[in-house]
């Protein structure tokens, strides 16, 4: 399943400007986050044609939990609806869904129909949904550090399985970040090394289908222009 899907791109989104979306508005913060959810339907919908066999989806930040009480209250009854309300939806068009990060640090409850939701799309072959909450990649990064005692030869492949959770994942291709920032917060650090960045001005809330397209239509013209980057082994590397 997975294997399959691996010979279509990973992309990578942080979805940026919920916030900014609704206050430009007139809107309160969280209602910008409900359009947002309304945006990651649109995306996860169209991501298959657009030959895309991974999405990861940077959904709440380990940082994320200092934002104001009443926000992340309101960002975890968010999540909690999308488990509820989205999961019948991902089975019919065949998404998978996994999601990355710490889950003891959720509220009661969510972590368990998180297991739910990936146990009822797991024969999904359409697209695999992975969902980045209370998620860091420093972290990520370290947890593998600290598990790689007695693996003897580590490869960066076993390492790579240590920090996803799975193995063959394909590294991310292009990452995707809206609202006109331009960093990557703590995203996908080891995953995205070869990862072309795209950045737009849209905030999510107001990312559509023909927004997705532009950003891999630039991602196949440079892929074309530079044919790609592509990791070297350390034996290839000529001594100096």
């Amino acid at each position: 399943m997975q294997s399959d899907l691996s010979s279509k791109l990973h992309v990578g989104i942080i979805m940026d400007g919920n916030g900014r979306w609704a206050t430009r508005r007139g809107l309160s913060r969280l209602r910008g986050h409900e359009a947002g959810v309304e945006a990651i339907r649109r995306i996860v919908e169209a991501a298959p044609s657009q030959g895309i066999g991974t999405l990861t989806l940077y959904a709440f930040s380990s940082d994320n939990w200092r934002r104001p009480k009443a926000e992340v209250t309101a960002l975890m009854g968010l999540l909690r609806f999308y488990l509820a309300n989205e999961i019948q939806a991902l089975v019919r068009n065949g998404v998978r869904l996994t999601v990355i990060g710490r889950r003891d640090r959720l509220p009661g409850g969510i972590a368990t129909a998180i297991s739910r939701a990936e146990e009822a799309t797991a024969d999904g072959d359409a697209l695999h949904l992975r969902m980045a909450i209370d998620y860091s990649a420093r972290d990520a990064i370290l947890n593998a550090a600290t598990r790689v005692a007695g693996f003897g030869k580590l490869t960066r492949e076993a390492f790579s399985e240590l920090i996803t959770g799975e193995p063959n994942l394909r590294d991310v291709d292009l990452i995707i970040r809206t609202s006109g920032e331009k960093r990557l917060s703590d995203f996908l650090l080891w995953e995205g090394a070869y990862a072309e960045l795209h950045f737009t001005e849209r905030m999510w809330p107001e990312f559509d289908v023909d927004d997705l397209a532009e950003a891999l239509a630039s991602f196949h013209r440079r892929e074309r222009r530079f044919g790609g980057l592509q990791p070297v082994a350390l034996e290839d590397v000529p001594s100096l």
